[in-house]
């Protein structure tokens, strides 16, 4: 078993295949980055917590409330265009991926990609 905690950070990972057997990573964060990217092979799994949110997938927007679940599949560019000062979102990186394979799986977009 392992307990594991968000702490003051605004953005953190908890969990993952650099320092846990788990085949995902998991993470948090306090605010949405306005970061237009894609990943090539990880899935991610918006969990939201508390607060408000506004992300862009693709040519889309979605509003994010509490309880709500967010899949973006690889080649999804997204980024987050807003977000209330109390939210809080747990995030699920499948699979998991540490180090250069992680940044690797990272890349930016332009926002017209996102039709922005």
């Amino acid at each position: 078993m392992r307990h594991e905690q968000a702490d003051d950070a605004a953005k953190g990972w908890l969990l993952g295949p650099w320092n846990s057997s788990l085949p995902l990573s998991v993470g948090f964060a306090n605010a949405g980055v306005d970061e237009p990217h894609l990943h090539l092979r990880t899935t991610e799994i918006y969990l939201v917590a508390r607060g408000a949110a506004t992300i862009r997938v693709d040519n889309r927007t979605v509003e994010l409330s509490p309880g709500e679940v967010l899949v973006v599949e690889p080649d999804e560019a997204h980024t987050f265009l807003s977000s209330s000062e109390d939210y809080f979102h747990f995030v699920l990186q499948t699979p998991g991926l540490a180090g250069e394979e992680a940044h690797a799986d990272k890349r930016a977009v332009e926002r017209g990609r996102l039709g922005l």
